[in-house]
């Protein structure tokens, strides 16, 4: 059983978790990179089968896979060319789902003075995305094809235990379900092999005290409207 401050270390390591959307231009040693890792990979997965797979971007190879999606992603027509490889969204939006999303995103653009008419605006702050937010470090995960719906499940897990880990350090993150409008592009960057399929993207590093979208706080419904006690 965990102590009082061990256990007190653990939920501020979780609560304290935001998506972060501005980093200092400070690196992150290769070996925390690593032991985060290490960490996060004993999350569980089904019959032990660890599906993830994690290409590590820093430096020059970072700069390189954002180029080039930039370069397309700034071109409405080359961009409306690449397209999501799997739904992350559902095809239908419904309440409370579609007014939670509506809200953190007028939150995000109140707090960058962006108005609704401001379409070049949102799109810009949408493309930082493709720099990873300025982070020093870049993550791309990637799952076989042939793994099924529980891996994706897995794969949740292992992602929530890297930015747990992360905060652990004193280090921030922000996943990012945008890299996967770009995922032939990441493949032809990474040489991915073709069973290989691109989940998500995350940045790793410091969070810049001093940017006005880190104090973004998106909140959370409690237990009492989500969990059924049954005795």
């Amino acid at each position: 059983m965990l102590s009082s401050p061990q256990q007190e270390a653990v939920d501020a390591a979780i609560t304290s978790r935001r998506s972060i959307r501005a980093f200092l231009d400070k690196p992150v040693e290769r070996e925390d990179i690593a032991r985060i890792l290490d960490v996060a990979a004993r999350a569980p997965s089904g019959t032990n089968t660890q599906p993830w797979k994690v290409h590590v971007l820093l430096g020059a190879a970072r700069e390189r896979l954002s180029d080039a999606i930039l370069a397309v992603n700034a071109d409405p027509e080359q961009a409306r060319a690449h397209a999501e490889e799997y739904p992350y969204y559902p095809r239908e939006w419904v309440s409370p789902y579609i007014d939670r999303r509506r809200k953190v995103g007028w939150d995000l653009y109140s707090l960058l003075g962006l108005t609704r008419d401001n379409k070049a605006g949102m799109a810009a702050q949408h493309a930082r995305n493709y720099a990873f937010f300025d982070a020093p470090v870049g993550l791309i995960f990637t799952i076989d094809r042939i793994m099924e719906q529980g891996s994706w499940l897995d794969y949740g897990m292992f992602l929530q235990n890297i930015m747990v880990a992360a905060r652990g350090r004193g280090l921030d993150t922000c996943p990012q379900a945008a890299f996967t409008q770009y995922h032939r592009i990441i493949a032809d960057q990474l040489a991915l092999p073709e069973h290989e399929m691109v989940v998500c993207g995350m940045a790793l590093g410091w969070a810049d005290p001093a940017k006005i979208e880190n104090t973004l706080l998106t909140e959370r419904e409690p237990s009492s409207g989500f969990a059924r006690f049954l005795e």
